[in-house]
């Protein structure tokens, strides 16, 4: 059971499971063949860690281990990928962990290049190391100056043993020996500073892209210029040459384009434009096949195929998520598996948590989508501005979109289609804005009714519209001019479509009938608004205000239940749990915080390096995914109260959070779900006593077969009496003897071997008395009747019987001892504990012993002290059912 926060100071209730939506970097990356599986591998770097997927499917295999800091430079060999961080250099195995680390430069590396049992970085003060791979040990160092050769590109020409070709800044190539430490040679300047380097299938044939745009195909053996190429959008950031027969080298450029170059006729070939709307980081050609791997700092992987006339490539598959930091996310539909993304980018994207083929694209708005084609992504003008936030509804998709979002800056809201992943039929738009454009108004808040069929729209301007779904006819505006006076901050329509509540930046709250517009309440908050969210299923409206403070609102009552305070910056977005227990809120102080809304307490707060932007909670309750500033992915955090026991126990006032680290982009290995840490020892456990209240009896945790069949097992037995007579069983070739008596005991060797000496039965030896029997006894000078009640309970319906059988004096007992079982039932109903056993037990008592009760004087005082308190506990319990009935009758007859 967890704490205040765990005992990190970390999250209590949330621990981080995987990232969504993050596939590449502005990081070149790196193509590898694994023997064994005969297939090939793409490794990308996304930030502190690498993914690795198969070309085949683009399906994630593996993620690395976090690093420290973001990784600079990524490369591999047949067994490891070298990934380097700040002046460190890192090799992981298995491509997750980290099996060696070199330590020894002293600035940032950028270059890394595997070299047979060795590998090379070069660092940005131009220092190049040789290292031993196993060892770790440093086995050659360079030191070049900059200003003569700064080290821009590095590569490893075929069949050339021990031999590595440098390019510079400067325009210059050079070609050195690392197991003789020598200067070999030194090529002539290109013309314009070295980007790339890339070996051609030719042997001593070497392809070098230029800072000037242009691409030299050089014969290093012979120091001779093949051909020259030149493209004209910008540097050169990638080359690649395919293997498949034909002879044609591709290049990138930094404005997403890839050029294809015919090597025999030495022209261009075709062109690949808008491969990525970033520049492209790495380009590379799968060995004998024509496929083409593609990625870009625009957070996208391409496979495109070469199949087809005109030597130009179609796409085959695609990994793409955000280019830009997302705005908004909210989870479509019930079942928790989709989570639509609105980014700056100005795409609607939705993303899977179940696997990543499922994953759509909505598309960018756009006023006019005919002309957007016409002119191409990058030329269009009729885009329309990122979404700002958008309200989604299943109820009615398959007939009409059920997605309406704003955008930023615009007046006109826009319906978008989920399953035809695309953007809707209608642009609704207030009728007094479509002529003059006056500055400053937009739309602000939307949401859509839980039957999917309105949209309720509010601007900047105080107005709020209702529109309808399905044809996109205005239906409405509340209030005679406008809603409010100021600008709107929030719109909400409660579950059963009878309300509408508006919130305005002046600080009101109002709410109106759906139908008929007219304002029914109106309530005034002591700071101004900035944003709303109603949990429908409760009727809870949160409401976040520009003090960073949090007021939550009942609805059907229209009163303020719940005031929170203690986020330091401005709230950005808030979630409610399924159930409505948690508001959890996140601001721009780092921190996301659960507030308990029953005991109006704080639960949970964890710190994150960045602020979230946007968070939504699962339907189901499992996850909690967040977005952040500057940051492309959307992170998911598992609810540890479904796996775990979790105890709300209020935070301190003086609870400092400690940092969360991101989750990666598969399940975090190190998460524990063993419950250790909620095992510490400021944990306070909750033990239930054994009496709840003097008004109220307690039963015993005994299952009813112990009990509830005592006083028909006359009728068991017969029914269960064998039709047979049991058949005698052969003779054992050994057997162990044993005492004669209830309890039945093995006997020792002095005792068999006297019972075989003698012959005369022993009498004394049946009547020997049994455990219970001893405890009573014991019971009436002590009067403490645990003991003999704690060996009834462990005992089965038969031996119960047995043993209240031998308490009369005719089966062995006395009458002080069945006074005594008398005294331990009305100390069974004067302590009001296990109140079903001690029916039971008198029940069967007085079934068994009527007949001596009534010859006995000592008995009968016993009965007579016992009858009354019986009685008296009868008639309050039956009290308390005649008064639970008639509840229960009230309610249903309110309810009809």
């Amino acid at each position: 059971m967890s704490l205040a926060g765990s005992p990190s100071g970390g999250s209590a209730l949330f621990a981080g499971f995987r990232a969504l939506g993050l596939y590449s970097n502005h990081l070149a990356h790196v193509l590898r063949y694994h023997r064994r599986h005969r297939e090939f591998y793409l490794v990308t770097s996304v930030g502190r860690s690498f993914h690795t997927y198969n070309v085949n499917r683009l399906g994630i295999v593996a993620v690395s281990n976090a690093l420290p800091q973001d990784i600079t430079c990524l490369a591999a060999d047949r067994m490891l990928v070298f990934a380097s961080c700040g002046s460190l250099l890192y090799a992981f195995a298995r491509n997750r962990e980290v099996v060696h680390t070199y330590k020894g430069h002293k600035a940032d590396i950028h270059l890394v290049l595997p070299f047979g049992d060795h590998v090379i970085s070069v660092d940005s003060d131009n220092a190049l190391i040789i290292w031993d791979v196993q060892s770790e040990e440093e086995y050659l160092q360079l030191n070049f100056e900059k200003a003569v050769f700064a080290i821009t590109a590095i590569m490893h020409p075929s069949t050339y043993m021990n031999k590595i070709l440098l390019g510079s800044e400067q325009g210059n190539l050079q070609l050195w020996n690392v197991k003789s430490n020598k200067l070999l040679y030194t090529f002539p300047r290109l013309g314009a500073g070295v980007t790339v380097l890339e070996q051609a299938p030719a042997v001593d044939v070497v392809a070098a892209g230029l800072v000037s745009g242009h691409i030299i195909v050089y014969n290093i053996k012979y120091d001779e210029v093949l051909m020259k190429f030149q493209q004209d959008w910008g540097p050169v950031t990638a080359i690649s040459f395919r293997t498949d027969g034909h002879p044609v080298m591709a290049a990138g450029s930094p404005i997403g384009h890839i050029g294809l170059w015919d090597l025999e006729d030495k022209k261009l070939l075709g062109q690949m434009r808008n491969v990525h709307t970033t520049a492209v980081s790495g380009i590379s050609f799968v060995q004998g096949e024509p496929l083409l791997i593609t990625n870009g700092a625009d957070n996208a992987i391409r496979v495109w195929i070469f199949d087809g006339p005109g030597g130009n490539g179609r796409l085959l598959r695609c990994r793409m998520g955000h280019s830009a930091p997302p705005t908004k996310i909210r989870y479509h539909g019930q079942s928790g598996q989709q989570i639509l993304s609105a980014s700056q980018d100005g795409t609607l994207q939705s993303f899977s948590t179940v696997h990543e083929s499922f994953n759509k694209s909505l598309g960018r708005g756009s006023i006019n989508k005919k002309k957007s084609k016409k002119k191409g992504l990058r030329y269009d003008t009729m885009a329309l501005p990122p979404i700002t936030t958008f309200a989604t509804e299943i109820a009615r998709q398959s007939d009409w979109d059920g997605i309406i979002a704003c955008h930023q800056g615009y007046v006109t809201c826009t319906t978008w289609n989920y399953q035809k992943t695309s953007m809707g039929t209608h642009k609704l738009k207030p009728k007094d804005f479509s002529k003059n454009k006056p500055l400053g108004v937009y739309a602000i808040a939307v949401d859509i009714t839980s039957c999917g069929n309105f949209a309720v729209i509010g601007l900047t301007t105080g107005h709020v519209d209702v529109y309808n779904m399905q044809s996109g006819i205005h239906r409405g505006r509340y209030g005679k001019e406008k809603a409010h006076e100021g600008s709107i901050r929030g719109v909400a329509v409660d579950g059963l479509n009878q309300f509408t509540i508006t919130v305005g930046s002046e600080g009101l709250i109002k709410f109106w009938k759906f139908k008929t517009m007219e304002l029914v309440h109106s309530t005034n908050l002591s700071s101004s608004p900035s944003k709303i969210l109603l949990h429908r299923d409760s009727g809870i409206l949160g409401i976040a205000t520009d003090d960073f403070g949090i007021t939550v609102l009942d609805i059907e009552t229209r009163k303020i239940v719940r005031r929170f305070s203690g986020h330091q910056g401005q709230i950005n977005d808030m979630a409610f749990s399924p159930d409505g227990r948690w508001l959890i809120t996140a601001s721009m102080d780092c921190t996301i915080r659960t507030w308990d809304l029953p005991s109006a307490c704080l639960v949970d707060c964890f710190l994150l390096d960045s602020s979230a932007v946007s968070i939504t909670m699962s339907p189901t309750g499992d996850f909690l995914a967040t977005s952040h500033v500057d940051d492309l992915g959307i992170y998911l955090w598992s609810n540890r109260s479904l796996y775990s026991l979790v105890s709300l126990r209020p935070l301190p006032a003086d609870y400092e959070p400690s940092v969360v680290m991101l989750p990666g982009t598969c399940a975090a290995q190190a998460v524990d779900v063993t419950g250790e840490e909620e095992t510490s020892e400021d944990m306070i456990e909750y033990d239930s006593p054994e009496q709840l209240g003097d008004a109220l009896v307690t039963l015993s945790i005994l299952p009813e077969s112990r009990w509830k069949n005592l006083l028909n097992l006359d009728i068991i037995k017969q029914k269960n009496k064998p039709k047979e007579p049991p058949k005698v069983p052969k003779t054992a070739p050994f057997f162990i003897p044993t005492i004669p008596g209830l309890v039945p005991r093995y006997a020792s060797i002095e005792q068999e071997s006297d019972r075989q000496q003698s012959k005369v039965l022993n009498l004394g030896v049946l009547a020997q008395k049994s455990e219970f029997f001893k405890q009573l006894e014991e019971a009436l000078s002590s009067n403490n009747y645990k003991s003999p009640l704690n060996i009834l309970k462990e005992m089965g319906p038969s031996n119960i019987e047995t043993e209240l059988r031998g308490l009369s004096p005719e089966g062995g007992g006395s009458i002080k001892v069945m006074q005594s079982f008398l005294r331990m039932i009305e100390a069974m109903l004067n302590t009001k504990c296990d109140f079903e056993l001690a029916q039971a037990y008198l029940a069967l008592f007085l079934k068994l012993h009527l007949n001596i009760l009534s010859s006995e004087p000592a008995l009968l005082a016993e009965v007579s002290r016992l009858s009354p308190q019986l009685e008296e506990i009868w008639i309050h319990l039956q009290t308390l059912f005649n008064q639970s009935l008639c509840i229960l009758n009230y309610m249903k007859t309110a309810l009809l």
